[in-house]
Protein backbone atom coordinates (compact mmCIF):
# COMPACT_ATOMS: atom_id res chain seq x y z
CA UNK A 1 0.00 0.00 0.00
CA UNK A 2 2.64 2.39 1.06
CA UNK A 3 4.56 1.59 -2.36
CA UNK A 4 1.05 2.47 -4.21
CA UNK A 5 0.51 5.55 -2.47
CA UNK A 6 4.60 6.49 -3.48
CA UNK A 7 3.66 5.86 -7.02
CA UNK A 8 0.64 8.17 -7.04
CA UNK A 9 2.74 10.96 -5.54
CA UNK A 10 5.75 10.40 -7.64
CA UNK A 11 2.78 11.24 -10.90
CA UNK A 12 1.32 14.19 -9.24
CA UNK A 13 4.65 15.95 -8.25
CA UNK A 14 5.74 14.00 -5.01
CA UNK A 15 9.45 14.43 -4.50
CA UNK A 16 12.06 14.04 -2.22
CA UNK A 17 12.86 16.32 0.38
CA UNK A 18 16.51 17.99 0.55
CA UNK A 19 17.49 21.57 0.69
CA UNK A 20 18.91 23.62 -2.62
CA UNK A 21 20.13 26.62 -0.94
CA UNK A 22 23.27 26.68 -2.55
CA UNK A 23 21.50 26.76 -5.91
CA UNK A 24 22.50 29.36 -8.02
CA UNK A 25 19.18 29.92 -9.68
CA UNK A 26 15.15 30.54 -8.33
CA UNK A 27 13.47 27.01 -7.66
CA UNK A 28 10.37 28.33 -5.78
CA UNK A 29 9.57 26.23 -2.82
CA UNK A 30 10.13 22.98 -2.95
CA UNK A 31 13.31 20.68 -2.19
CA UNK A 32 14.61 18.34 -4.06
CA UNK A 33 17.19 15.27 -3.41
CA UNK A 34 17.98 11.89 -4.24
CA UNK A 35 16.63 10.08 -1.19
CA UNK A 36 16.05 6.07 -2.20
CA UNK A 37 12.08 7.09 -0.85
CA UNK A 38 11.88 8.27 -4.46
CA UNK A 39 12.83 5.18 -6.59
CA UNK A 40 9.44 3.37 -6.00
CA UNK A 41 8.41 6.00 -8.95
CA UNK A 42 11.41 7.00 -11.27
CA UNK A 43 11.48 4.25 -13.79
CA UNK A 44 11.53 5.56 -16.97
CA UNK A 45 9.83 9.09 -17.60
CA UNK A 46 6.70 10.65 -16.19
CA UNK A 47 3.94 8.86 -18.03
CA UNK A 48 1.07 11.18 -16.65
CA UNK A 49 2.70 14.14 -18.30
CA UNK A 50 2.62 11.94 -21.33
CA UNK A 51 -1.16 10.96 -21.66
CA UNK A 52 -2.49 14.18 -20.21
CA UNK A 53 -0.38 15.44 -23.13
CA UNK A 54 -1.87 12.78 -25.54
CA UNK A 55 -5.44 13.58 -24.20
CA UNK A 56 -5.16 17.58 -25.31
CA UNK A 57 -4.30 16.42 -28.63
CA UNK A 58 -6.59 13.70 -29.27
CA UNK A 59 -9.50 16.59 -28.28
CA UNK A 60 -7.86 18.85 -29.65
CA UNK A 61 -7.90 16.46 -33.44
CA UNK A 62 -11.91 15.78 -32.67
CA UNK A 63 -12.62 19.61 -31.90
CA UNK A 64 -10.51 20.58 -35.33
CA UNK A 65 -12.26 17.95 -37.38
CA UNK A 66 -15.91 19.56 -35.47
CA UNK A 67 -15.10 23.05 -36.49
CA UNK A 68 -14.07 22.22 -39.73
CA UNK A 69 -16.46 19.47 -41.68
CA UNK A 70 -18.49 22.72 -42.69
CA UNK A 71 -15.92 24.40 -44.04
CA UNK A 72 -16.19 23.23 -47.86
CA UNK A 73 -19.45 25.26 -47.43
CA UNK A 74 -17.78 27.99 -48.37
CA UNK A 75 -17.16 29.25 -51.47
CA UNK A 76 -13.41 30.04 -50.80
CA UNK A 77 -13.03 26.27 -49.39
CA UNK A 78 -15.39 24.81 -51.65
CA UNK A 79 -12.66 21.96 -53.59
CA UNK A 80 -11.28 20.99 -50.34
CA UNK A 81 -13.50 17.98 -48.42
CA UNK A 82 -14.78 17.76 -45.75
CA UNK A 83 -11.99 16.03 -43.88
CA UNK A 84 -9.42 17.96 -45.72
CA UNK A 85 -8.74 19.78 -42.53
CA UNK A 86 -8.71 16.42 -40.05
CA UNK A 87 -6.23 15.00 -42.51
CA UNK A 88 -3.81 17.94 -42.59
CA UNK A 89 -3.82 17.54 -38.83
CA UNK A 90 -3.62 14.49 -38.62
CA UNK A 91 -0.23 14.45 -41.00
CA UNK A 92 0.93 17.27 -38.78
CA UNK A 93 0.61 15.08 -35.48
CA UNK A 94 2.33 11.99 -37.08
CA UNK A 95 5.40 14.62 -37.86
CA UNK A 96 5.19 16.01 -34.77
CA UNK A 97 5.25 12.63 -32.93
CA UNK A 98 7.87 11.56 -35.39
CA UNK A 99 10.37 14.04 -34.52
CA UNK A 100 9.63 13.93 -30.93
CA UNK A 101 10.91 10.44 -31.08
CA UNK A 102 13.98 11.59 -32.82
CA UNK A 103 13.90 14.71 -30.12
CA UNK A 104 13.73 12.36 -27.20
CA UNK A 105 16.95 10.22 -28.42
CA UNK A 106 19.11 13.78 -28.02
CA UNK A 107 20.74 13.88 -24.51
CA UNK A 108 20.36 17.87 -23.29
CA UNK A 109 24.22 17.92 -23.44
CA UNK A 110 23.93 17.90 -27.11
CA UNK A 111 21.15 20.40 -27.05
CA UNK A 112 23.45 22.65 -24.75
CA UNK A 113 26.18 22.41 -27.56
CA UNK A 114 23.87 23.80 -30.39
CA UNK A 115 22.04 26.34 -28.66
CA UNK A 116 23.75 29.28 -30.22
CA UNK A 117 23.52 27.73 -33.66
CA UNK A 118 19.69 26.63 -33.23
CA UNK A 119 19.33 30.26 -32.78
CA UNK A 120 21.18 31.65 -35.80
CA UNK A 121 19.36 29.03 -37.79
CA UNK A 122 16.07 30.84 -36.70
CA UNK A 123 17.14 33.47 -37.24
CA UNK A 124 17.93 33.04 -41.04
CA UNK A 125 14.73 31.15 -41.42
CA UNK A 126 12.76 34.40 -39.98
CA UNK A 127 14.84 36.72 -42.67
CA UNK A 128 13.79 33.86 -45.42
CA UNK A 129 9.62 34.43 -44.48
CA UNK A 130 10.27 38.22 -45.72
CA UNK A 131 11.55 36.80 -49.43
CA UNK A 132 8.61 37.46 -51.59
CA UNK A 133 8.86 33.71 -53.75
CA UNK A 134 10.27 32.26 -50.73
CA UNK A 135 7.45 32.37 -48.33
CA UNK A 136 3.32 31.97 -48.07
CA UNK A 137 1.12 35.28 -47.60
CA UNK A 138 -2.15 35.13 -45.72
CA UNK A 139 -4.24 38.44 -45.49
CA UNK A 140 -1.18 40.43 -46.22
CA UNK A 141 1.27 38.47 -43.45
CA UNK A 142 4.46 36.41 -44.81
CA UNK A 143 4.61 33.94 -42.02
CA UNK A 144 4.75 30.94 -44.03
CA UNK A 145 7.74 28.79 -45.75
CA UNK A 146 5.79 26.07 -48.06
CA UNK A 147 7.38 22.63 -47.62
CA UNK A 148 5.22 20.84 -50.06
CA UNK A 149 3.47 18.49 -47.38
CA UNK A 150 3.25 21.87 -45.17
CA UNK A 151 3.32 24.93 -44.24
CA UNK A 152 6.70 26.13 -41.80
CA UNK A 153 6.09 28.62 -39.68
CA UNK A 154 9.58 30.16 -38.49
CA UNK A 155 8.26 31.79 -35.49
CA UNK A 156 7.40 28.99 -33.84
CA UNK A 157 11.01 27.54 -34.79
CA UNK A 158 11.79 30.72 -32.49
CA UNK A 159 10.41 30.56 -29.76
CA UNK A 160 12.21 26.82 -29.37
CA UNK A 161 15.27 28.56 -30.00
CA UNK A 162 14.88 30.86 -27.64
CA UNK A 163 14.29 28.71 -24.74
CA UNK A 164 17.28 26.97 -25.38
CA UNK A 165 19.32 29.70 -25.84
CA UNK A 166 18.38 31.87 -23.29
CA UNK A 167 18.68 28.60 -21.08
CA UNK A 168 22.59 28.58 -22.39
CA UNK A 169 23.11 31.92 -22.14
CA UNK A 170 21.77 32.66 -18.15
CA UNK A 171 24.13 29.12 -17.65
CA UNK A 172 27.28 30.86 -19.41
CA UNK A 173 26.77 34.28 -17.25
CA UNK A 174 25.81 32.33 -14.32
CA UNK A 175 28.82 34.33 -12.74
CA UNK A 176 28.06 38.18 -13.56
CA UNK A 177 24.64 38.01 -13.51
CA UNK A 178 23.94 40.68 -11.29
CA UNK A 179 25.53 43.15 -13.76
CA UNK A 180 22.70 44.52 -15.81
CA UNK A 181 25.73 45.34 -19.05
CA UNK A 182 27.41 42.24 -18.86
CA UNK A 183 24.41 39.38 -18.43
CA UNK A 184 21.05 41.20 -19.89
CA UNK A 185 22.13 43.65 -21.90
CA UNK A 186 23.19 41.13 -25.04
CA UNK A 187 19.85 38.57 -24.17
CA UNK A 188 18.05 42.33 -24.57
CA UNK A 189 19.71 42.85 -27.75
CA UNK A 190 18.99 39.25 -29.15
CA UNK A 191 15.35 39.58 -28.33
CA UNK A 192 15.14 42.88 -30.00
CA UNK A 193 16.35 41.40 -33.37
CA UNK A 194 14.45 38.58 -33.23
CA UNK A 195 11.31 41.34 -32.42
CA UNK A 196 12.35 43.13 -35.78
CA UNK A 197 12.24 40.32 -38.17
CA UNK A 198 8.59 38.99 -36.50
CA UNK A 199 6.98 42.74 -36.32
CA UNK A 200 7.94 42.83 -40.05
CA UNK A 201 6.16 40.07 -41.15
CA UNK A 202 4.48 41.23 -39.00
CA UNK A 203 3.38 38.72 -36.22
CA UNK A 204 3.09 40.78 -32.75
CA UNK A 205 1.55 37.46 -30.83
CA UNK A 206 5.09 35.31 -31.17
CA UNK A 207 6.85 38.61 -30.50
CA UNK A 208 5.31 38.66 -27.13
CA UNK A 209 5.66 34.57 -26.67
CA UNK A 210 9.08 35.26 -27.18
CA UNK A 211 9.96 38.23 -24.91
CA UNK A 212 8.07 36.95 -22.05
CA UNK A 213 10.31 33.20 -22.69
CA UNK A 214 13.67 35.24 -22.57
CA UNK A 215 12.33 37.14 -19.49
CA UNK A 216 11.50 34.32 -17.55
CA UNK A 217 14.38 32.37 -17.72
CA UNK A 218 16.32 35.41 -17.25
CA UNK A 219 14.38 35.71 -13.37
CA UNK A 220 14.24 31.85 -12.63
CA UNK A 221 17.63 32.23 -13.83
CA UNK A 222 18.63 34.47 -11.00
CA UNK A 223 18.70 37.89 -12.43
CA UNK A 224 18.83 41.05 -10.34
CA UNK A 225 14.82 41.16 -9.20
CA UNK A 226 15.34 45.42 -9.76
CA UNK A 227 16.90 44.32 -13.36
CA UNK A 228 13.58 42.30 -14.14
CA UNK A 229 11.84 44.60 -13.63
CA UNK A 230 13.47 47.03 -15.00
CA UNK A 231 13.43 45.23 -18.45
CA UNK A 232 9.49 44.19 -18.15
CA UNK A 233 8.74 48.20 -17.56
CA UNK A 234 10.67 48.71 -21.18
CA UNK A 235 9.03 45.64 -22.66
CA UNK A 236 5.38 47.00 -21.59
CA UNK A 237 6.46 50.60 -22.66
CA UNK A 238 7.75 49.12 -25.93
CA UNK A 239 4.38 47.35 -26.65
CA UNK A 240 2.32 50.61 -25.66
CA UNK A 241 4.24 52.43 -28.62
CA UNK A 242 3.68 49.25 -31.10
CA UNK A 243 -0.05 49.60 -30.24
CA UNK A 244 -0.27 53.51 -29.83
CA UNK A 245 1.63 54.12 -33.82
CA UNK A 246 -0.20 51.32 -35.21
CA UNK A 247 -4.16 52.30 -36.01
CA UNK A 248 -5.04 48.73 -36.78
CA UNK A 249 -3.43 47.84 -33.41
CA UNK A 250 -5.86 50.88 -31.92
CA UNK A 251 -8.58 49.61 -33.32
CA UNK A 252 -8.31 46.07 -32.04
CA UNK A 253 -7.89 47.54 -28.74
CA UNK A 254 -11.25 49.65 -28.88
CA UNK A 255 -12.97 46.71 -30.42
CA UNK A 256 -11.98 44.91 -27.25
CA UNK A 257 -13.34 47.37 -24.36
CA UNK A 258 -16.84 47.45 -26.16
CA UNK A 259 -17.17 45.09 -28.93
CA UNK A 260 -21.20 45.38 -29.07
CA UNK A 261 -21.10 48.58 -30.85
CA UNK A 262 -22.08 48.46 -34.60
CA UNK A 263 -18.79 49.37 -35.95
CA UNK A 264 -16.56 47.60 -33.47
CA UNK A 265 -19.23 44.34 -33.94
CA UNK A 266 -19.08 44.00 -37.76
CA UNK A 267 -15.40 45.62 -37.75
CA UNK A 268 -11.98 44.53 -34.97
CA UNK A 269 -14.78 43.40 -33.12
CA UNK A 270 -16.33 40.37 -34.96
CA UNK A 271 -14.38 37.85 -33.63
CA UNK A 272 -14.42 38.63 -30.21
CA UNK A 273 -18.26 39.25 -30.99
CA UNK A 274 -19.19 35.98 -32.00
CA UNK A 275 -16.26 34.22 -29.77
CA UNK A 276 -18.95 35.37 -27.03
CA UNK A 277 -21.85 34.60 -28.48
CA UNK A 278 -20.33 30.94 -28.85
CA UNK A 279 -19.30 30.50 -25.62
CA UNK A 280 -22.44 31.98 -24.31
CA UNK A 281 -24.84 29.73 -26.15
CA UNK A 282 -22.91 26.24 -24.93
CA UNK A 283 -24.35 27.64 -20.97
CA UNK A 284 -23.02 24.99 -18.39
CA UNK A 285 -22.93 21.46 -20.32
CA UNK A 286 -23.05 22.99 -24.23
CA UNK A 287 -25.28 22.32 -27.28
CA UNK A 288 -23.01 18.44 -27.72
CA UNK A 289 -20.23 17.66 -30.22
CA UNK A 290 -21.12 18.68 -33.51
CA UNK A 291 -23.74 21.00 -32.64
CA UNK A 292 -21.71 24.62 -32.82
CA UNK A 293 -24.13 27.44 -34.97
CA UNK A 294 -20.71 29.91 -34.56
CA UNK A 295 -18.28 27.76 -36.31
CA UNK A 296 -21.02 27.71 -39.45
CA UNK A 297 -18.84 30.34 -41.18
CA UNK A 298 -19.84 32.84 -38.46
CA UNK A 299 -16.65 32.40 -35.96
CA UNK A 300 -13.45 33.06 -38.34
CA UNK A 301 -10.75 31.30 -37.51
CA UNK A 302 -12.73 28.69 -35.68
CA UNK A 303 -10.12 25.32 -36.07
CA UNK A 304 -7.13 27.78 -34.73
CA UNK A 305 -7.15 31.34 -32.95
CA UNK A 306 -10.80 30.44 -31.82
CA UNK A 307 -10.91 26.68 -31.05
CA UNK A 308 -11.80 26.94 -27.31
CA UNK A 309 -14.96 29.34 -28.40
CA UNK A 310 -16.36 26.02 -30.16
CA UNK A 311 -15.26 24.00 -27.58
CA UNK A 312 -16.87 26.05 -25.01
CA UNK A 313 -20.47 26.07 -27.14
CA UNK A 314 -20.23 21.98 -27.79
CA UNK A 315 -19.22 21.17 -24.15
CA UNK A 316 -20.53 24.03 -22.49
CA UNK A 317 -18.57 25.53 -19.38
CA UNK A 318 -17.39 22.14 -17.85
CA UNK A 319 -15.76 21.95 -20.77
CA UNK A 320 -13.77 24.92 -20.76
CA UNK A 321 -12.87 24.07 -17.30
CA UNK A 322 -11.63 20.56 -18.01
CA UNK A 323 -9.04 22.51 -20.54
CA UNK A 324 -8.29 24.53 -17.88
CA UNK A 325 -7.65 22.14 -15.40
CA UNK A 326 -5.68 19.82 -18.41
CA UNK A 327 -3.00 23.02 -18.84
CA UNK A 328 -2.84 23.80 -15.52
CA UNK A 329 -1.46 19.99 -14.37
CA UNK A 330 0.57 20.35 -17.59
CA UNK A 331 2.05 23.65 -16.89
CA UNK A 332 2.61 23.03 -12.99
CA UNK A 333 3.52 19.62 -13.93
CA UNK A 334 6.43 20.31 -16.04
CA UNK A 335 7.78 23.25 -13.62
CA UNK A 336 8.24 20.73 -11.39
CA UNK A 337 10.63 18.76 -13.64
CA UNK A 338 12.64 21.73 -14.40
CA UNK A 339 12.99 22.68 -10.42
CA UNK A 340 13.91 19.06 -9.93
CA UNK A 341 16.73 19.69 -12.69
CA UNK A 342 18.04 22.30 -10.85
CA UNK A 343 18.10 20.79 -7.50
CA UNK A 344 20.37 18.40 -9.53
CA UNK A 345 22.79 20.28 -10.33
CA UNK A 346 21.42 20.57 -14.28
CA UNK A 347 20.82 23.96 -14.12
CA UNK A 348 20.78 24.25 -18.33
CA UNK A 349 18.08 21.20 -18.61
CA UNK A 350 15.79 22.95 -15.59
CA UNK A 351 15.93 26.45 -17.43
CA UNK A 352 15.00 24.61 -20.62
CA UNK A 353 12.09 22.34 -18.70
CA UNK A 354 10.95 25.72 -17.44
CA UNK A 355 11.37 28.14 -20.57
CA UNK A 356 8.96 25.09 -21.98
CA UNK A 357 6.59 25.53 -19.33
CA UNK A 358 6.43 29.27 -20.17
CA UNK A 359 6.16 29.01 -23.41
CA UNK A 360 2.94 26.97 -23.12
CA UNK A 361 1.43 28.39 -20.32
CA UNK A 362 1.58 32.03 -21.38
CA UNK A 363 0.58 30.95 -24.77
CA UNK A 364 -2.42 29.50 -23.21
CA UNK A 365 -2.94 31.90 -21.24
CA UNK A 366 -3.62 34.76 -23.80
CA UNK A 367 -5.66 32.30 -26.07
CA UNK A 368 -8.23 31.34 -23.75
CA UNK A 369 -8.42 35.36 -22.23
CA UNK A 370 -8.98 36.50 -26.10
CA UNK A 371 -11.57 33.69 -26.45
CA UNK A 372 -13.30 34.72 -23.38
CA UNK A 373 -12.58 38.24 -24.00
CA UNK A 374 -10.28 39.36 -21.15
CA UNK A 375 -8.22 39.98 -23.62
CA UNK A 376 -7.71 42.08 -27.03
CA UNK A 377 -7.78 39.77 -29.84
CA UNK A 378 -4.47 38.29 -30.57
CA UNK A 379 -3.64 35.83 -33.45
CA UNK A 380 -2.30 32.95 -30.93
CA UNK A 381 -3.32 29.35 -31.42
CA UNK A 382 -4.27 27.09 -28.34
CA UNK A 383 -1.00 25.01 -27.80
CA UNK A 384 -1.53 21.19 -28.55
CA UNK A 385 -5.18 21.79 -29.89
CA UNK A 386 -5.34 24.25 -32.42
CA UNK A 387 -4.79 23.57 -36.01
CA UNK A 388 -1.59 23.99 -37.24
CA UNK A 389 1.45 22.19 -38.38
CA UNK A 390 4.57 24.17 -37.21
CA UNK A 391 2.47 24.88 -34.08
CA UNK A 392 1.88 21.13 -33.16
CA UNK A 393 5.45 19.83 -34.59
CA UNK A 394 7.06 22.46 -31.86
CA UNK A 395 5.20 22.00 -29.09
CA UNK A 396 5.31 18.14 -29.40
CA UNK A 397 9.42 18.55 -29.81
CA UNK A 398 9.39 20.77 -26.86
CA UNK A 399 7.38 18.37 -24.59
CA UNK A 400 9.70 15.69 -25.73
CA UNK A 401 12.17 17.97 -24.38
CA UNK A 402 10.71 18.02 -21.23
CA UNK A 403 10.71 13.67 -21.11
CA UNK A 404 14.17 13.59 -21.71
CA UNK A 405 15.04 15.85 -19.05
CA UNK A 406 12.95 14.12 -16.71
CA UNK A 407 14.14 10.45 -18.34
CA UNK A 408 18.02 11.76 -17.32
CA UNK A 409 16.85 13.36 -13.55
CA UNK A 410 15.47 9.82 -12.73
CA UNK A 411 18.50 8.25 -14.37
CA UNK A 412 20.57 10.36 -12.34
CA UNK A 413 18.73 9.76 -8.69
CA UNK A 414 19.16 6.15 -9.91
CA UNK A 415 22.63 6.88 -9.32
CA UNK A 416 23.64 6.53 -13.12
CA UNK A 417 25.53 8.89 -14.95
CA UNK A 418 24.75 12.11 -16.83
CA UNK A 419 24.00 11.93 -20.18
Amino acid sequence: MKAVLQQISGWFGGLPNVTAQALPVRIGGADFGRKSRARASMAGFDQTLLWVTVALLAWGLVMVYSATIAMPDNPRFARYAPTHFLMMHVLSLAVGFVAALITFQIPLATWEKVAPWLFVASLLLLVAVLIPHMSHSVNGARRWIPLGFMNFQPSELAKLAMVIYAADYMVRKMEVKEKFFRAVLPMAVAVAVVGVLLLAEPDMGAFMVIAIIAMGILFLGGVNARMFFLIATLLVVAFSLMIATSEFRRERIFAYLDPWTEHNALGKGYQLSHSLIAIGRGEIFGVGLGGSVEKLHWLPEAHTDFLLAVIGEEFGLVGVLCVLGLFFWLIRRIMHIGRQSIALDRVFAGLVAQGVGIWIGFQAFINIGVNLGALPTKGLTLPLMSYGGSAILMNLVSIALVLRIDYENRQLMRGGRRA
